[in-house]
């Protein structure tokens, strides 16, 4: 075949690539007499590389036609290595490419691989599922290209490192085992079987070419099957080839640079290796019918070509600085470049960008990043004005609601029922296991708040069902009533062990993938089901529950052939699996303004069109080296250089840069961190300021507008709360406790007292935070109780008794019986160690004493309560108030100065007659002078225990303490008093309970701290 026949057309960059080619052929078909005859439109047959470009090309015939009818051409696509199945007419391909084995579905491919790789490596199924689904793209790689896997035994271990050595040992998965398994199956690879069909596809037209004419269009032949088909098109006698964006403009010196390996990341490598494929110079190549530029259009090519020139040849630059400072205002006009300060300022700005081409009705705009991050943001602030927009990136199938409630129920009964992942899956959206779903979240939330706020339940159903008997018998003992909850949450607990069982009864052992697959999926229908509904319509609704059941479906078909799965990995392998799906909606959004991928943007075109993500590493992305083949392994193979991607994404952003209206955009800081502008960028702006373009306008305001959007009108300075409630919804009746949150806190007694908000317990609270004092007071108690005036003999070991009582109804929980019970044996030796010294003039101790006073030298009486953890009535008369302490003791300067007030205060109690012993007994105990306070620190740790003691001989201390109690009582008389948070925050490292209510991070951090 000779050059000259060859038919080959290019459109210049920033042409509408899919407008002009159906504008041209609704014109004339015949391409002004370069098709014999006059072909009718439908007996063309036009070869895009995508579906998406199949697609946007029929919605370009009915503009071009003005929305009459047609009969249009036969629009296919060739397939390139991001589609799943070639679609070409049969005719012609004869019967051996007719007979070619299915491909192999990709998820069975990558359960499959994952099993050889775990056999090879050792290791477990689900931890080699990534790695299968690596070995994958790289197979897919090395097949597209047209590279033999043979290839793989030539290459010598020896010549590269150990690590490299093992790769090519293991890499023998691929080249021995892998096509013996798929002989064994009767499948074939995707892109193998792409690549046939290709290739037959081209031997039957070179040997008898279709009678109407053929278009190939837009592709640039990166598959060297879609290059021979090429090839075969440009010769046919009604064929031709539509390049995009071919530079015409670039020199020749330049233009031969092109084509070594080194000059892979050049937007022009991968047009110059097909033109050198097809046999073919820039010469033979002409303009596609309409396509004449204008001044300005050619100018902004020109100043592109410059810009991404070869860096061998960017000495020109020099040269043609003169010729180019004449074209700047023509080539610059309509190009925009806005640097942001961050990611957020870039996606506002872009939003509004996108915003106001709605103002002109008919324009259109799109976005253009690969960073979809960026996609992500600017989507969800075009939804300030109630705009959604078509995102071709789609969103991750892992997030829509069906497959995120899918996960939360497979982990929740993997974790055994565990209070997070329970509440997690209860209250989603889906969750309502047959009832109605506000019935079913009022009762999910009373089972949060009666069993799941505080220390874990024992795992499973079973365990929170003793949680239900535990809380009914400290009930009963309390003298409450929780039947009716009690009831309630036993009925809520079958409801759910009913959904969950297929589920459980599966994870009991070990088993097939499908089984765990089947079980999951019949949990989450029963979760799913209302008293209307029945669970499948529910969960398989919509577009979101659409696509999740064909990814449910396809798991199904494939989960058989990974073969038995532990139950503890099923839950990393459905979310592994799952997480590589997206969701693309196909309706609802809308119809002027679009986010692209650049793959998504080859050929189509908007009015306005915006580059987001100019970052190095983000646009282009960086040229890594597979974990598979480093440089020379894949030179050797006959594989592309990695910057063969990055010379793809040049190709990409010229061709977006070259619209009459662009607008490249790029954030100085992602994350925090500075950024690197792209390399395109870089190179763009040196020439603009070696021609000094003053023409480019300076386009910052509109991050600046979009950053003014929530701008407040008026910022308020945070100030602290002042509440001031009316004397008679203050407080009558604290405790010494709370006295000292008074003093130090005041708000939090508000909040508490007065607002009536109590303090939920965390959810799976620490068993050594929650429970651990509460263990030994009344450990202790009960051994005071039994002893309460002398020691008996062997006390230890009838302490430890008392200890393993105590620790009995909490001994199965995580932590106890490892951490806190060897510490409770290191305190109980302390303990009776210190009691055989403080004993001695004794006369009876009396364990959690009750005592109550009036404060009556008040306009309104204020009743003080208080419970000692132990009082020690001496043969003086005197009495030592004790209190039990886990952590850290106030200074005995805090005490003495009011800021931790309640033993004084309890020592006033015990002044007054206060107290009284338990019931039954509930005597009084006689009014006593205070000898001492002691707090006793028991932590179990290294030093077991600790005595601190306040000595107040004669109660001196205990009556200015009351004194002092009474003063600030009668402040907080005063209805213009307020109750401030944290006035007195000293010595107090906590965080408050009520701190969030108060806002104390924001008027403390303006400066109003109170310290």
């Amino acid at each position: 075949m000779r050059a000259d026949s060859l038919t080959l057309f290019t459109m210049p960059p920033g042409t509408p690539f899919l407008e002009r080619l159906a504008q041209a052929l609704v014109a004339d078909s015949s391409l002004g007499g370069r098709f014999q005859g006059s072909p009718a439109l439908a007996d063309f047959t036009i070869l895009l590389p995508t579906r998406r470009a199949v697609r946007a090309l029929g919605d370009a015939f009915l503009r071009a036609g003005d929305g009459a009818a047609m009969l249009l051409p036969s629009i296919r696509a060739l397939g390139d290595v991001d589609e799943e199945e070639l679609v070409l007419d049969p005719a012609g391909l004869g019967v051996e490419a007719l007979d070619l084995p299915p491909a192999m579905p990709a998820l069975e491919r990558q359960l499959r691989l994952a099993r050889m790789i775990a056999a090879e490596s050792g290791d477990g199924e689900v931890r080699a599922l990534a790695l299968a689904a690596d070995l994958g793209r790289f197979l897919d790689m090395v097949l597209t290209e047209g590279a033999d896997m043979g290839a793989l035994a030539a290459l010598v271990p020896q010549e590269f490192a150990d690590h490299w050595q093992i790769t090519l040992d293991f890499l023998k998965v691929l080249t021995a085992r892998w096509p013996e398994e798929l002989e064994r199956l009767g499948f074939m690879e995707q892109a193998e079987r792409r690549n046939r069909l290709l290739r037959a596809q081209a031997t039957a037209w070179r040997n008898a070419p279709p009678a109407g004419p053929v278009i190939a269009a837009g592709s640039t032949g990166s598959i060297p099957a879609t290059a021979e088909l090429l090839r075969v098109v440009t010769h046919l006698p009604r064929g031709a080839v539509v390049l995009p964006g071919l530079d015409l403009d670039l020199d020749e010196e330049s233009w031969n640079a092109i084509g070594d390996p080194a000059t892979a990341s050049h937007p022009q490598y991968g047009m110059k290796k097909l033109l050198g494929h097809l046999r073919a110079t820039r010469a033979d190549v002409e303009p596609w019918p309409g396509t004449a530029r204008s001044a300005g259009a050619a100018a902004r090519a020109r100043f592109l070509s410059e810009a991404l020139r070869p860096a061998e040849t960017t000495e020109k630059w020099l040269s043609r600085l003169a010729a180019l400072k004449e074209q700047a205002p023509e080539g610059l006009a309509g190009l925009s470049m806005i640097e942001a300060p961050g990611e957020r300022d870039e996606a506002g700005a872009i939003a509004l960008l996108m915003r106001e081409v709605l103002e002109t009705p008919g324009r259109t705009a799109a976005l253009v990043t690969p960073d979809r991050k960026l996609a992500r943001r600017v989507a969800m602030e075009l939804r300030r004005w109630n705009v959604e927009v078509n995102d071709s990136g789609g969103e991750p199938l892992r997030n829509t609601a069906p497959v995120a409630f899918l996960r939360l129920v497979a982990q929740m009964v993997a974790e055994d029922f565990a209070p997070v992942p329970l509440l997690a899956c209860l209250k989603h959206p889906l969750a309502a296991a047959g009832s109605e779903p506000g019935a079913f979240r009022a009762e999910v939330r009373m089972l949060e708040k009666w069993l799941l706020r505080g220390p874990r339940p024992a795992p499973g159903i079973e365990g929170l069902r003793a949680a239900i008997r535990s809380l009914s018998e400290v009930a009963a003992r309390r003298g409450g009533g929780t039947a009716g909850p009690a009831a309630r949450l036993e009925n809520l607990i079958a409801k759910i062990e009913s959904c969950a069982t297929p589920l459980i009864e599966a994870m009991n052992e070990l088993g097939e993938a499908s089984r765990f697959v089947l079980a999951h999926i019949a949990a989450a229908e029963r979760f799913a089901a209302t008293a209307q509904e029945q669970g499948p319509e529910r969960l398989w609704k919509g577009e979101a529950g659409e696509a999740a059941s064909a990814f449910i479906r396809e798991l199904i078909e494939a989960a058989p052939c990974f073969g038995t799965l532990d139950p503890g990995a099923y839950v990393f392998f459905f979310d592994e699996i799952a997480g590589a799906r997206v969701l693309r909606p196909r309706w609802g959004a809308h119809p002027r303004l679009f986010i692209w991928g650049p793959l998504e943007a080859r050929l189509q075109h908007a009015d306005r069109m915006i580059l987001g993500g100019l970052n190095e590493g983000t646009w282009p992305a960086e040229a890594n080296i597979d974990p598979w083949l480093n440089r020379p392994m894949r030179a050797a193979m006959g594989l592309e250089p990695p910057e063969r991607r990055i010379g793809l994404s040049a190709h990409d952003f010229a061709e977006g840069a070259a619209a009459p209206e662009a607008i490249l955009m790029r954030a100085l800081k992602v994350e925090g961190a500075p950024t690197v502008a792209s390399r395109w960028w870089l190179r763009l702006e040196s020439i603009r300021s070696g021609v000094e373009a003053a023409a480019v306008e300076n386009t910052n305001h509109w991050w600046q507008w979009a950053h003014n959007l929530d701008k407040p009108e008026k910022v308020l300075d945070p100030v602290r709360p002042r509440p001031a409630p009316q004397l008679s919804s203050r407080p009558d009746r604290l405790s010494v406790t709370e006295i000292e949150t008074l003093i130090r806190d005041p708000y939090a007694i508000y909040a508490k007292k007065i607002l009536k908000l109590p303090v939920l317990d965390p959810l799976d609270a620490d068993i050594a935070a929650a429970e651990r004092g509460t263990i030994i007071h009344e450990a202790l108690e009960r051994f005071v109780d039994a002893f309460p005036d002398r020691m008996p003999d062997e006390a230890f070991d009838k302490l430890i008794a008392i200890g393993e009582e105590v620790f009995a109804g909490a001994i199965g929980r995580p932590g106890v019986a490892a951490f806190w019970w060897p510490r409770f044996q290191r305190i109980a030796r302390w303990i009776v160690e210190h009691e055989r010294e403080e004993r001695e003039g004794l006369r009876r101790a009396v364990a959690e004493a009750k005592g109550e006073i009036e404060i009556g030298a008040l306009a309104r009486p204020v009743t003080l309560v208080g419970k000692a953890d132990r009082i020690d009535m001496r043969d003086d008369g005197t009495v030592d108030i004790v209190d039990y302490k886990t952590g850290a003791l106030p200074s005995v300067k805090q005490v003495e100065i009011g800021l931790a007030p309640q033993l004084p205060l309890e020592a006033a109690i015990a002044a007054r007659g206060g107290f009284r012993t338990k019931a039954p007994e509930n005597a009084p105990i006689p009014e006593a002078k205070t000898r001492r306070m002691v707090y006793l620190r028991l932590s179990g740790g290294e030093t077991a225990g600790e005595m601190r003691v306040v000595p107040d001989p004669g109660g001196a201390l205990a009556e200015d303490t009351y004194a002092w109690l009474v003063d600030l009582l009668r402040q907080y008389e005063d209805e213009n008093t307020p109750y401030l948070s944290r006035p007195r925050p000293m010595f107090w490292g906590r965080y408050g309970d009520y701190d969030h209510l108060a806002r104390v991070k924001e008027w403390s951090s303006a400066g109003d701290d109170g310290e």
